[in-house]
């Protein structure tokens, strides 16, 4: 083994050292950070522990004042008789800081070592993320389906004050039967938001996620639907069984029932049809002319009404336009309050057209579609639409079920008053599925809502 060899080993060990001590050195000045509210805390436990003992040789008349002083006194004669004041003063100030940064560093490495769990980000990373989170914008978000859940998991990045308002209309799968058969609210989309906000570890969430297979009555109900039902059976409705899950998943905000009315849709077609439920619009395959729900005029939850009085930023959609962003919408006092507000507002239009419910619609067509339902109100100031077209494959494989990209009609648009917020927010995956990107769609929402919000 050569000495040149020894000494790049050395040096490379020498080298892992120093950045390992670096890297403590700098989490452990992350702590001193201000707004985490750790050092004055420690600071008054010092001060506590200090005037507790001083109290109590006070009462028991030992009179510490008095040999406090005598004792430094004696102290610092002894030093000023030994060494000059310009050395004993700063070797004195010296070990009173070493002592100090040592009780601090061992407290916050107690606190680090009790608290970080294996595999986890350092402790104050945590701390300073959960600060940043929630001092986030009071963000709303309004609709349903995969769409909605799409984008919560991005949001949850730039905010924890999340209120996800979910339609209840759904009377398909899972959630229809238990609808039908135990007559609770449909918890699919609900649990799927509860999932996609949930900050607690993957296994819960798939387990809350998790489908059954097989089992008499149990194929095709997930557990988060089955535990949601039992949970408004236990405390007695959908909204307190939807707080209790959130704090089983640790979820970043809150998802709110639009209406804990049992509400079911109807639709009527341009060939005068008129079909009932939310899974049965789709399939009908006629073009929808009107659309509206059963009781008419449901009472909103009042959590839902507080969530978007108090919100810095309101977004419509993505979702199914007719089965999960409108029926939200037919609750007046929803539809009333988003048009109230004065926070900026965005609707995300879907990036391809959906059968049954949008085929051969433009852009302008989907704001029509909404005004409509709203008594020609305008709920939004701009919509938001993918720059880009999906790729060949994608467009093969959704022609072949009649769909297509919804085009951007410019002008028809800024007929209707909406700006238009163009970007890349496109994911594919390798069968050709075309959905938005959680991450770019946060990212270019929450870019918009900065510059409306600085450019008051």
């Amino acid at each position: 083994m050569s000495i040149g060899f020894l000494r790049q080993a050395l040096n490379a060990l020498q080298q892992q050292s120093r950045s390992r001590t670096s890297h403590r050195v700098n989490q452990w000045f992350k702590w001193l950070s201000p707004g985490l509210s750790v050092k004055r805390w420690l600071l008054i436990s010092v001060g506590g522990v200090f005037l507790a003992s001083l109290g109590l040789a006070i009462w028991v008349k030992l009179t510490p004042i008095f040999w406090l002083l005598e004792l430094l006194r004696g102290f610092l004669g002894v030093i000023t008789n030994i060494l000059p004041n310009y050395i004993s003063g700063p070797l004195v100030l010296l070990g009173g800081l070493l002592l100090l940064l040592w009780g601090q560093t061992r407290t916050v490495g107690s606190i680090t070592q009790a608290f970080q769990k294996e595999g986890e980000a350092e402790l104050i990373d945590v701390l300073l993320a959960h600060r940043r989170l929630y001092r986030g914008p009071k963000i709303v978000v309004i609709g349903g389906g995969t769409g909605l859940s799409t984008l919560l998991r991005g949001l949850k990045t730039y905010s924890a004050n999340i209120s996800a308002i979910v339609t209840v209309a759904d009377d398909g799968g899972s959630s229809g039967r238990l609808r039908q058969e135990f007559g609770v609210l449909p918890p699919g989309d609900i649990r799927n938001c509860l999932a996609a906000l949930a900050d607690e570890e993957k296994l819960l969430t798939e387990l809350f996620q998790y489908r059954f297979r097989a089992g008499d009555g149990l194929t095709g109900h997930s557990f988060g639907n089955l535990f949601l039902t039992a949970m408004s059976d236990i405390t007695g409705d959908l909204e307190r069984a939807v707080a209790a899950s959130s704090k089983v998943l640790a979820v970043r905000g809150q998802v709110l029932p639009a209406t804990l009315s049992d509400v079911r849709l109807w639709a009527e077609l341009a060939d005068g049809r008129r079909i009932d439920g939310e899974s049965s619009i789709p399939k009908a395959g006629g073009k929808i002319v009107k659309i509206g729900c059963t009781p008419a005029n449901p009472p909103a939850l009042p959590a839902a009404i507080k969530a978007i009085k108090d919100a810095d930023y309101i977004i419509i959609g993505p979702g199914s336009l007719y089965t999960s962003l409108i029926p939200n919408l037919l609750v007046p006092e929803i539809a009333n309050a988003i048009a109230q507000t004065k926070a900026p507002r965005i609707y995300v239009c879907n990036i391809m057209t959906q059968p049954g419910e949008t085929e051969g619609y433009t852009v302008a067509d989907h704001i029509r579609a909404i005004d409509a339902a709203c008594g020609q109100r305008r709920l939004f100031d701009a919509v938001l639409v993918h720059k880009k077209s999906p790729s060949p494959q994608s467009l093969i494989r959704y022609a072949q079920q009649n769909s297509h990209p919804v085009f951007l009609d410019r002008e028809d648009i800024s007929l209707l008053g909406r700006r238009i917020v163009l970007a890349n927010v496109l994911y594919e995956d390798e069968t050709g599925v075309v959905r938005h990107n959680p991450q770019k769609l946060a990212k270019v929402l929450l870019r918009w809502y900065s510059g409306t919000h600085h450019g008051k």
